[in-house]
């Protein structure tokens, strides 16, 4: 987008807190028009809260949000004619069918009926659900599922899409699948994609990734950058004595290690020319030894001490049923 546009999302000194608890700690963030953007962080990081507030559910208690160049504290209802959401649980009504689904959704943010028939077959198109517009969706797999929600979300043709953890539980080929309708729908739309996710690998997809923790924003950058952010490789030593394996790698090498998901992890240059050093020289007994290149796991686990890990089930998502009636009330 030309340098001149205004962004999608403009974030300054943003702060929430519940009581004497500080779950957002003044974030500043853009995301441009027309970007993937995504949000990264472990549980408690403040990622849910912040999102919340840039979708009105939840009031800022300092600091300015604005999405689709709306406050999102004094024009609440503008910016909710202007987004769409992606629910991390399931929303659609399984009783009904795809289509239905679709003029239940065009009914409650009171689209003009006049376009909702071409609207909704552009849509059921391009998510391939087109020819199963008239089954029940409980008929349907959790892949064509996601699909129709990514397609009723756009339905009213958003400025900004946020999908809250989009591909959680699907298997490797539908995550591919559901990425492939986001990529085609910011080409088509032009739509701003602003996510959440546990997947590392998903996150390559973002132009940019900002990761969180302790409700901070601790780094903002594009995949590449913050993989070159990271320099070395990624050792992972499986020991008989993890402790010692600390203590050797501190004494003999200066090297800070972790235990890391079981084993000890460490970052050195020129990793597998290191390898044959620790086996001549560590003292220790290994069990196993891998070297990777930077990942944004290892960058998640420079920038915040601990790997991530996928969030397949838990107590379920701050966007839920109740969040898509209060976004309906805003109609035109």
């Amino acid at each position: 987008m030309p340098s001149s546009s205004p962004p999608a999302i403009k974030v300054e000194n943003l702060v929430k807190t519940y009581g004497e608890v500080e779950a957002v700690r003044g974030v500043s963030f853009t995301v441009a028009r027309g970007e993937v953007f995504g949000f990264l962080g472990p549980n408690g990081a403040g990622k849910s809260t912040t999102i919340n507030m840039l979708c009105t559910l939840a009031r800022p208690s300092s600091g300015t949000a604005r999405v689709s160049g709306f406050d999102v504290s004094r024009e609440r209802d503008d910016v909710r004619r202007h987004i769409g959401l992606v629910f991390q649980d399931q929303t659609l009504d399984g009783y009904l069918t795809a289509a239905q689904n679709l003029r239940l959704h065009a009914e409650l943010y009171g689209i003009d009926p006049g376009v909702v028939p071409a609207r909704m077959r552009q849509m059921l198109e391009m998510v391939d659900l087109w020819d199963r517009r008239d089954q029940t969706v409980a008929t349907f797999s959790g892949g064509m599922r996601r699909r129709l929600e990514i397609a009723r979300g756009l339905l009213h043709s958003p400025r900004v899409l946020f999908l809250d953890e989009p591909t959680i539980g699907l298997d490797p080929q539908t995550r591919s699948s559901i990425w492939r309708y986001i990529r085609a729908l910011q080409e088509t739309e032009g739509t701003t994609i602003f996510m959440t996710t546990h997947y590392m690998d998903e996150a390559e997809f973002c132009d940019r990734i900002a990761i969180m923790d302790r409700g901070e924003i601790v780094v903002l950058d594009t995949p590449a950058e913050l993989k070159a952010s990271v320099g070395a490789d990624r050792v992972v030593l499986g020991t008989a004595d993890d402790d010692a394996a600390l203590r050797a790698l501190r004494d003999r090498f200066g090297i800070e290690a972790t235990v890391a998901e079981g084993a000890v992890t460490f970052h050195v240059e020129s990793g597998e020319a290191f390898v044959p050093r620790l086996f001549a020289e560590l003292n220790v007994p290994i069990t196993s030894v891998a070297v990777s290149r930077p990942t944004l796991d290892d960058v998640f686990m420079r920038y915040t001490g601990s790997t991530i890990r996928d969030a397949e089930s838990g107590g379920g998502s701050d966007l839920n049923r109740a969040t898509m009636r209060v976004l309906s009330g805003a109609r035109r």
